[in-house]
C-alpha cells in the first residue's frame, strides 16, 4: 500500500530575492502570472498533494528559480 498524502500546498515567494527572471511562470504556469515589468504575481490558493501534475511543476519552479526566492510551504486544506 502505497503513502497516501493529505493537506496541500502553497507556492511562497521571498520578494526581496526576486528579480524577475520569469522562469517560474514558464515552469508552474497555473500557480505563477508575471506583471507588466516581469515579476511573478502568485495565485495564493492552495493546491491538494493529490494533484500530481501541479506538485511536479511547483518543484521544478522551485528548484530552477535563480534567486531561491520560491518555497513550498505546506498547508492544511479544510473540507
Amino acid at each position: 500500500m502505497g503513502v497516501r498524502r493529505t493537506g496541500g500546498f502553497v507556492l511562497a515567494l521571498n520578494p526581496v530575492l526576486c528579480d524577475g527572471f520569469g522562469h517560474c511562470a514558464e515552469l508552474a504556469p497555473d500557480l505563477v502570472h508575471l506583471d507588466e515589468w516581469g515579476y511573478p504575481v502568485l495565485t495564493g490558493e492552495p493546491v491538494p498533494f493529490s494533484n500530481l501534475a501541479a506538485r511536479e511543476s511547483t518543484r521544478y519552479a522551485v528548484r530552477g528559480c535563480p534567486r531561491q526566492a520560491l518555497r513550498i510551504e505546506r498547508v492544511n486544506l479544510s473540507q
